[in-house]
């Protein structure tokens, strides 16, 4: 079963094998490190190729397996390939794209970690990078060096300013280098498989933090990384020797967060719309950021590729970093965290959260003011978050 229209169908049964132990409906959770063989005719067959099954918990795990098969589904891939977290999905699959003397080109707005990873720890490998502002595809292009650029690497929608990539210009940016081994890889946390596909529209690769939409519910790290089945073998294979694997209780959790996957979107999809509109009307608000607003510079990018445009506002409020905080503070519903995507919504002022140890002069160098704030809306009643950012906003 493919294709957006059954999306719901698949986030609850694809990738499943039945019947499972004792005829449970829900699979079971594989807690072991390792696995027995029958006797050493069965360990060849599994060398071999012969049999398909578990050797060691590193390498592979049932419970993993099914989620990795669900996801895949969800996301119309070959093959998924499932990790501890989400940076350890993005940094294991950039080590299994670029050596040394390579090079990497990616959006400024996006996950500073990223960011840093790229810039700075892939550097110490000899890999270089380019920083391209989003939207600006004509200085992406000219980022590329034959001959050198492996990896076209972007986020849609971005973190905080939720920029849309255009991925039919990517795809036709990657067509001029036809032959040169150049892939487009796409982190599509803030959009999950039920508002943007990216491998339909030319990405090689889709990355996932798992511990957010997909999850859903703020108790669990992962991460995944989909596509074609050749590249997703190989960065799985690159993971069973650094090891950054999927346990078996966190993947029961994600098993579980992607049945409602869905529901859940569909609901902050709308809920984050009515909260953007309000805000972009509010007397206190300098500027809101989020694609489904025609105010955002890629609404109509949004539009055309988009089923939903996400469950994050980002928004500018009249006033200093103390003024801003106070807001923050005087919010009800919303619990201050850095993270996004779960049931509960969550709030932060990046230049406290996320970016602290730089002055303003160096946060706003890279884009972050004093006055911004990510909202990530949950699925509480949208009518209480409103009145509670209004009487906050007044205060």
């Amino acid at each position: 079963m493919t294709g957006p229209s059954r999306l719901s169908t698949l986030a609850v049964h694809a990738g499943e094998r039945h019947p499972n132990p004792d005829d449970a409906i829900v699979p079971p959770i594989a807690c072991t490190a390792t696995y027995t063989f029958r006797d050493t005719a069965e360990v060849r067959d599994h060398f071999e190729g012969r049999v398909q099954r578990e050797e060691y918990g590193r390498y592979g795990n049932p419970s993993v397996a099914a989620v990795e098969r669900k996801l895949a589904a969800l996301e119309g891939a070959e093959d998924c390939a499932l990790f501890g977290s989400g940076m350890a999905a993005i940094s294991t699959t950039l080590f299994a794209l670029v050596r040394s003397g390579q090079h990497v080109v990616l959006t400024a707005d996006g996950y500073r970690r990223t960011r840093q990873f790229v810039t700075g720890f892939l550097r110490k490998f000899g890999v270089e990078s380019t920083l391209v502002e989003p939207g600006d595809y004509e200085a992406l292009a000219a980022a590329i060096v034959p001959g050198k650029t492996r990896v076209l690497l972007g986020e849609s929608p971005t973190n905080p300013y939720l920029r849309v990539a255009d991925l039919d210009r990517l795809a036709a940016i990657k067509d001029q280098h036809r032959g040169s081994g150049l892939k487009v890889v796409i982190d599509a946390t803030f959009a999950t498989p039920v508002n943007l596909q990216p491998l339909r529209r030319g990405a090689d690769l889709v990355l996932h933090a798992g511990t957010k939409y997909l999850g859903g519910h703020n108790d669990l790290l992962a991460g995944a990384v989909c596509g074609d089945a050749g590249l997703v073998g190989a960065v799985r294979d690159l993971r069973g020797m650094l090891g950054g694997v999927l346990d078996g209780h966190s993947a029961y959790l994600l098993h579980r967060g992607l049945k409602t996957l869905t529901l859940r979107v569909e609901r902050q999809n709308a809920s984050a719309l009515r909260i953007a509109g309000f805000l972009e009307a509010h007397p206190e608000v300098e500027r809101v950021f989020y694609p489904g607003l025609a105010s955002h510079p890629d609404h109509a990018v949004a539009q055309a590729q988009m089923r939903g445009f996400g469950g994050v506002v980002s928004f500018l409020v009249r006033g200093d970093l103390d003024r801003t905080s106070r807001f923050i503070d005087r919010c009800k519903v919303p619990r201050i965290a850095p993270s996004l995507g779960g049931v509960e919504s969550l709030i932060e002022q990046p230049a406290l959260m996320s970016f602290y140890e730089l002055s303003t002069a160096e946060r706003e160098a890279v884009g972050i003011r004093d006055n911004l704030i990510r909202l990530a809306v949950g699925v509480e009643d949208v009518e209480d978050l409103i009145a509670d950012l209004d009487q906050a906003l007044r205060g």
